[in-house]
């Protein structure tokens, strides 16, 4: 199973400084502890040998681990895969922190390598340099007849071959463009599974792939909120976790190709609690991590790389539930999944302990995946600092915490384990890439997950369609193990080998796991134009089992069926299944935006609002209020409500500057152990998209942000290479005049209502009183010549009157006017109208647009200077300026 390294997850609480965080938005911790921590005596952290490093792990009774990889044959492993021969494929990060300052890191010396047992004993006796030269490797997937591998700083996918059977790569070619990736490299996409419904799925990105003959197809799914590491279920759920937020496990409650969703009580009370056997406080959160008794860790900071065990090689009790990594703790947990009327629920089954722990401080496990011998993979990079380089810096809280062990010096080595019982011997090893389809089939019907999901798979790709009647055989087959039978429809559905009636037999199957398949297999058909199956779907909305239900919802509102809403809505009302009414309820209420918006703006706000669902949520929550801070004071959260915060609803060119070179140190007397992270390796649109989304949500009535207004404020600070302190910031940006009570207020319509634009109550208004036309204004006089760069418009309680066009004017005396300072066209219920800096006493806002039955309002109107540092010019320019020109 393909997963891969995301390394958001390592940072341990690391979480509080996510792309969110760098908004400007002050994702802080209130302590900072590291004078207490450099007083402490300095004692390296040692190294264990293999064989040492077995005896510290504790297991329950029967288990055990054994060692399959280990220094020098890999060094930093991050992701571990297998082919169809059981050849075992590992990406190696070997610049990640190779000192403390994670120097060099972006350099190409990284590689993926190539294990395998030459007499098929599970002892990888057989090693070689698969692909070499490379950049912070993160995704690995074996295919029919080569491996895609994608790189840090880009989501371009790869496909390598190897032609001789050298175990080296000596071909490359593109398999799917996505062009460069920016952002922090704790960041980036993660996580490459071939899922069972054919389609490939990662972490963080919400888009999947499909392989459709030479071409790759590309669909949306919802934000997955997924950090590091991806694994899937024997239904083919993906299931993601995520680091930032402490919550672990997420949206797993139906397939994210459909909606990110989570339901109330989804884990058992304490479920986030860990129980590590050491503490060393090396936590980025600080003390309210850091568990008083033995200083171990008391919460997630760092879940990563899930894997849903599905191998026939331990005892049944562990197959089909979910582990994950916690480096940070030094453990894995197990999490015993129950499915109770449709929906998923999670628990510890080891009360106040875990499945696996160690006493060596430098195990790092990161990765797990179901192998082909049907036992547990366990990927451990085995090291020290487990933290990138932007949260150990000088005078963070880590940085002496890590310093006083040492665990700078501990680089260069990994692991990898086996997890074993006394009571099974791992089983053979596969030989698939030489096997004839019909063999493949046989395979659809083994105890081992890994050998389904690659079976199906291998045919799929190799597109044989001689082997559809043993399929069709096999789906209709009315076994107890639905598991084979679920494999074998998707495989039909792969080779395109599926038919409306057939797909309308497997509806109305006993096993309502098939029906629910059926369902899903039939979305295909019905994008294909069948639409003779919209009816067989509506139909299954009155089927009694409730997840055949939910499944009916989601096809028919992800496929826009046209009664998609009323037909939720009569479901919800005579289902009250409780997953039904979870589903509807999340369908039927989805995020409301009050405002008109143009095409383009609904495009940005999208990628935006994605952005913000993949990583910043993590710190501010996904309803932007702040997501709690588990065992902290009470009330406090990761981050601030970005509701009103003033660097996202102030002027525009703050949260670009902040997103653009992050952003560290105390704000407003809070205390910050860390820099925000500077997102300027995202490209204008990804910064402006962001920023655009913040700003006109959770209640801010911001304006959108341009693509060229962050270039331009880019090619300012281009020599700028530290993150701003908030004292800084806010002396650089343009400052709201303070004394409105002395302007003079005048204006071509209703003069009498002005003084309400100007009396800090939202509730009042300035109105026209009459249809916007062309020719109306309103101008303001000083009390002396001011220095002005931007002037504000705020209407949102009247939402659709906002000035349909507008020019700014400026005069000294009244009477001699330039050319306009600014114009263009309103956008939203909030006009921030930006130009040049210039001296003037009277501003005059002409309204130019036109539109019949809608008065132009202003309820709230600000003026802004210039920071000190701005050169302002005397008189008006002879230039119009328009910010989205």
């Amino acid at each position: 199973m393909a997963m891969s390294f995301s390394l958001r997850s390592l940072s341990a609480t690391a979480r509080y400084f996510t792309v969110a965080a760098s908004l400007g938005l002050f994702c802080t911790l209130n302590h900072t502890l590291a004078a207490d921590a450099a007083e402490e005596p300095v004692s390296q952290l040692p190294y264990l040998s293999v064989q040492e490093a077995l005896k510290t792990f504790r297991l329950p009774p029967g288990y055990r681990m054994e060692p399959v990889l280990s220094e020098p044959d890999i060094k930093e492993p991050v992701v571990a895969v297998f082919d169809g021969n059981g050849r075992m494929y590992v990406a190696e990060m070997r610049s990640y922190m190779q000192d403390i300052d994670g120097k060099n890191e972006l350099t190409p010396v990284s590689r993926v390598s190539m294990h395998w047992s030459s007499k098929g004993d599970g002892k990888f006796d057989k090693h070689s340099v698969f692909a070499d030269n490379l950049l912070l490797p993160r995704m690995i997937l074996p295919l029919a007849d080569g491996v895609l591998i994608n790189e840090t700083d880009t989501e371009d996918l790869y496909l390598y071959r190897d032609t001789n059977g050298d175990g080296v790569a000596d071909t490359k070619e593109l398999f799917y463009k996505g062009g460069r990736r920016g952002g922090n490299l704790e960041h980036q996409q993660s996580g490459l599974i071939w899922s069972q419904d054919n389609w490939i799925y990662q972490a963080v990105n919400a888009y999947r792939l499909r392989v459709s003959g030479t071409n790759v197809l590309k669909e949306p799914t919802a934000p997955n909120g997924g950090q590091w590491g991806l694994t899937q279920d024997d239904h083919g759920k993906p299931w993601f976790v995520n680091a930032g937020g402490e919550v672990g496990p997420l949206n797993f409650q139906v397939p994210i190709a459909y909606l990110d969703m989570s339901v109330r009580d989804q884990f058992e009370p304490g479920f986030a609690t860990v129980w590590p056997l050491i503490g060393f406080a090396d936590y980025q959160g600080g003390k309210v991590r850091v568990r008083e008794e033995d200083q171990t860790l008391n919460h997630f900071t760092a879940t990563c790389g899930p894997d849903i065990f599905r191998g026939d090689r331990l005892p049944k009790e562990l197959r089909g539930d979910l582990f994950f990594a916690e480096p940070v703790g030094r453990l894995v947990r197990r999490s015993h999944v129950e499915v109770r009327d449709g929906l998923t629920y999670l628990s510890n089954p080891y009360p106040k302990s875990e499945f696996l722990r160690s006493t060596d401080g430098n195990f790092r496990p990161v990765n797990m995946m179901t192998a082909p011998d049907g036992t547990l993979y366990i990927v451990d990079m085995y090291r020290g600092i487990i933290q990138e380089g932007n949260w150990v810096t000088k005078g963070s809280y880590l940085r002496p915490m890590v310093q006083r062990k040492g665990m700078e010096n501990n680089f260069g080595r990994g692991r990898i384990w086996r997890l074993v019982h006394q009571d099974f011997k791992p089983g053979p090893q596969p030989h698939m890439l030489d096997e004839k389809p019909a063999k493949l089939v046989a395979h659809l019907s083994h105890p081992n997950g890994w050998w389904r999901d690659t079976a199906q798979r291998l045919l799929v790709l190799r597109g044989d369609k001689s082997v559809v009647p043993a399929l069709q055989k096999m789906v209709r087959a009315t076994k107890s193990d639905v598991r084979p039978r679920l494999h074998a429809l998707w495989t039909l559905e792969g080779l395109g080998a599926l038919s409306a009636d057939f797909v309308r037999e497997q509806m109305k199957d006993a096993n309502p796991q098939m029906r629910v398949a059926a369902l899903r297999v039939s979305e295909t058909l019905i994008k294909q134009n069948d639409v003779s199956l919209q009816s067989d779907v509506r139909a299954m909305t009155k089927d009694t089992d409730s997840a055949v239900v939910m499944q009916a919802m989601l096809t028919a509102n992800l496929l826009k069926f046209n009664d998609a809403k009323p037909l939720i809505e009569a479901t919800a009302a005579t289902n009250k299944s409780e997953g039904v009414q979870a589903v509807a309820r999340r369908i039927l209420t989805p995020e409301v935006r009050g405002v008109s918006l143009t095409d383009a703006e609904r495009r940005q706000l999208k990628k935006g609002e994605g952005v913000y669902k993949e990583l910043c949520f993590a710190c501010h929550g996904a309803d932007g209020k702040g997501a709690p801070l588990v065992g902290g004071a009470a009330g406090l959260t990761m981050a601030p409500p970005l509701g009103g915060s003033k660097t996202v609803k102030g002027p525009r060119e703050g949260v670009i500057k902040v997103l653009l070179k992050g952003l560290m140190g105390p704000v407003d007397g809070k205390k910050y152990d860390a820099q925000m992270v500077a997102m300027e390796s995202n490209d204008d649109e990804w910064i402006a998209a962001v920023a655009s989304y913040v700003r006109t949500s959770f209640g801010n009535r911001g304006s959108f942000v341009g693509t060229n207004e962050v270039a331009r404020v880019r090619a300012a600070l281009k020599d700028r290479t530290e993150p701003w302190t908030p004292e800084e910031l806010y002396a650089s940006l343009p400052r709201a005049l303070t004394n409105r009570s002395a302007w003079k207020l005048t204006a071509s319509h209703s003069p009498g209502s002005l003084k309400n634009a100007i009396d800090d109550k939202l509730s009042t208004r300035y109105s026209t009183d009459a249809s916007q036309k062309p020719g109306m204004w309103v101008q303001i006089e000083l009390p002396a010549p001011t220095q002005l760069e931007a002037i504000e418009l705020d209407s949102t309680p009247s939402a659709d009157d906002y000035p349909r066009g507008y020019k700014v004017e400026a005069s000294l005396d009244g009477t001699t006017w330039g050319e306009p300072l600014a114009s263009g066209k309103g956008r939203t219920a909030f006009t921030e109208i930006k130009f040049n800096p210039v001296t003037a006493k009277f501003i005059r806002v002409t309204q130019t647009g036109a539109v019949d039955g809608l008065h132009w309002s202003i309820h709230e109107l600000n003026l802004y200077q210039p920071s000190p540092k701005t050169t302002v010019i005397s008189k008006p320019l002879t230039r119009p300026v328009n910010v989205y020109e």
